[in-house]
């Protein structure tokens, strides 16, 4: 059986800014991850270490400043394989200047919901630390 899990932030910074903490690896890792190496465009594959797990996937969809829609899994795991998973996160501009970013984690296997139920608000808030002025 599969799930999907949602959680979202406001962020003290316009979508513009924020995208970029999706596309660039450096800023990428600022927030979620120690390693990362992107290719952030429809069809480009990325590499992100999160503390010791291999997550590799592809970007399924880059829309400029409001979408990011990438395949997700573990590298060498039988039940969350590369790509078995799709991740979408919303940008959507609030009225304060700021952005709603909103994480969609689709197609995720019961045993693995828990984790993520965790990592993610955890990793949503660090985006909003680290898109602070």
């Amino acid at each position: 059986m599969t799930n999907t899990f949602t959680c979202s932030v406001e962020v003290p910074a316009p979508p513009e800014k924020v995208f970029d903490y999706f596309i660039d690896a450096e800023l990428l890792v600022t927030w979620i991850g120690d390693y990362a190496v992107l290719d952030a465009q429809p069809g480009g594959e990325f590499t992100l270490d999160i503390e010791g797990i291999p997550v590799r996937g592809q970007y399924l969809e880059v829309v400029t400043p409001s979408r990011v829609v990438v395949s997700w899994g573990h590298a060498g795991s039988d039940t969350l394989p590369p790509n078995s998973t799709q991740v979408q996160f919303s940008l959507t501009p609030t009225s304060g200047g700021g952005t709603l970013v909103e994480v969609e984690h689709r197609n995720l296997p019961t045993e693995h919901l828990p984790s993520h139920k965790v990592g993610w608000p955890m990793f949503m808030d660090r985006l909003s630390n680290v898109t602070s002025p």
